[in-house]
């Protein structure tokens, strides 16, 4: 049975959103109604004074200053969300798309939106009969919020544009009617509070989070696979040298290494006598490395962590108080940070594994033979995996550079600083997918490696990390076709499925 998860908005935590992404459904908590019927009551009051208040009955944007009458309220929201809904390119994933539909949920149902609670069962209904909008990738610059796409959303549960269903592309009235469900109609302030907010790219930052969390527990088995496929040392992880640099995440990973090397007849067959002094940086810095990377990924899962219970909507109805006052929680500056962190995490990720790689192919460098075939010459085993491997890597190299540090106006100047987090969160599934890639070549690679060694076999976890790469692929004795096994390979790295065989502790909280 599919797992479910109640959501309490403001109290979600990283766990909850990532089994939300993995395919868990909602149930939302319903202590939660109170404070929404308060919020669309003191809409309903603003209206019955006749004040000028934006959002409610003025334009958006440049035209805050056009007032809107009474009879134009609900031309006006729905008018809001056609010409907003100007997206363009790839769909996003049904997984990202659920995400953020979650993540507007939780955020409409503190109670601080003006939205009607029609409006949010409506919303909590197409994600639970799994009505997934179909939302262009392209066209929000993260300020005012992710309006495009958030439009897209919306223009869906009004019964315009199209749902994902099944996985195919359905008309969105159709969809809805075979549903049960009627178009939504928008009321006062409710299509601005759908629009506005983070939720796009606060859900792609997310799903690159927990895809580079993936990546990493995969890259710390394969990085100790690589050790003992070199006959590599295990003392640069003696946890004397990180507690005296104090790193966290130097630490964790010092000691996961120390873990998954422990009782390895490979690297106690050369203990004594070992000529070599120092083991290149690829393997002897992998607790800086990789706990540096690991630090930046906590701190990015605390700044989405934060985001994803927090409110990003504008302007912000207070019914304590009866108060609609605007402000700037759309700004997605922190989710850009967080974007750039983890593509920064994920770039080191990869071309620290792609070094590993090149230096078990080199045999000057891996005593092994050259790109671990039995008859180099003849056959050319690894040569071409790494190069394939150093492409993936220079793609992410390009992709990067940090989006936060881009800026261009919007709406006539109105809008004159965003933070570009939507497409900076948009790259990282791509680069986590690289990444992968990488991963399930160096798995290969230092499995291949570690064949050479036999009849010495390496530690417990790693050996079962062995035995799953090798229930699927065999040793490479003679040249054969690669690129099916680097798609199998691939695949143990983004399921989880290797770092589960080696039993990694290790993981983002």
């Amino acid at each position: 049975m599919n797992k479910q998860v109640l959501l309490r908005p403001g109290a979600a935590s990283l766990a909850d959103w990532r089994s939300i992404y993995r395919g868990a459904s909602v149930a939302m908590d319903p202590g939660t109604r109170s404070a929404v019927e308060a919020s669309a009551r003191t809409v309903d009051n603003i209206i019955a004074k006749g004040g000028a208040v934006y959002g409610i009955n003025t334009g958006f944007g440049k035209l805050a200053h056009v007032r809107i009458g009474a009879d134009d309220l609900m031309d006006l929201q729905r008018n809001i969300v056609l010409s907003h809904a100007a997206g363009v390119g790839e769909p996003l994933t049904v997984q990202v798309v659920r995400l953020a539909m979650a993540l507007k949920l939780a955020s409409l149902s503190q109670g601080v939106s003006g939205v009607r609670l029609a409006t949010l069962d409506h919303l909590a209904l197409c994600l639970d009969k799994n009505l997934v909008p179909v939302i262009p990738g392209q066209g929000s610059v993260g300020a005012s919020g992710d309006l495009a796409p958030l439009a897209h959303m919306t223009a869906a549960m009004m019964g315009i544009g199209e749902f994902f269903v099944d996985g195919r592309k359905v008309d969105a009235a159709k969809a809805l009617a075979d549903a049960g469900l009627s178009p939504v109609t928008l009321g006062p302030k409710e299509g601005l509070a759908l629009l506005n907010g983070t939720q796009i790219s606060t859900a792609l930052a997310l799903a690159g989070l927990f895809e580079a969390e993936t990546a990493f527990r995969s890259a710390l088995v394969t990085g100790a696979l690589s050790t003992d496929a070199a006959r590599g040392s295990d003392g640069p992880f003696d946890q004397r040298i990180h507690a005296v640099r104090g790193h966290r995440g130097q630490i964790a990973v010092a000691a996961e290494l120390r873990t998954l090397m422990q009782g390895s007849p490979i690297r106690a067959s050369h203990l004594i006598g070992d000529e070599r002094v120092q083991d290149p940086y690829c393997l002897r810095c992998q607790p800086q490395v990789m706990g540096a990377c690991f630090d930046l990924l906590s701190q990015a899962a605390h700044t989405l962590g934060v985001e994803a219970n927090g409110v990003s909507d504008n302007p912000l109805v207070f019914a304590a108080e009866g108060d609609v006052i605007s402000g700037g929680n759309f700004h997605a500056e922190p989710v850009a940070f967080a974007a750039d962190m983890i593509a920064l995490a994920l770039c080191e990720i990869g071309s620290l594994a792609e070094r590993r790689i090149a230096m078990l192919v080199d045999p000057a460098l891996s005593g092994l033979p050259a790109f671990l075939t039995p008859r180099p010459g003849l056959n050319s085993g690894f040569m071409i995996p790494q190069v394939t491997a150093a492409a993936l890597v220079s793609e992410n190299k390009q992709m990067a550079y940090p989006a936060s540090v881009d800026s261009i106006p919007t709406s006539a100047n109105q809008e004159d600083h965003v933070s570009m987090a939507t497409h900076g969160a948009r790259r990282l599934l791509v680069m986590a997918r690289n990444v992968g890639y990488v991963i399930g070549i160096e798995a290969l690679a230092a499995a291949q490696g570690c064949d050479f060694h036999a009849p010495l076999l390496s530690s417990p976890p790693l050996e079962k990390a062995r035995t799953l790469i090798r229930k699927d692929i065999p040793h490479l004795q003679e040249d054969r076709f690669f690129a099916p096994e680097l798609q199998t390979s691939f695949g143990w790295i983004v399921s989880g499925e290797l770092a589960a065989a080696a039993d990694v502790k290790m993981a983002l909280m």
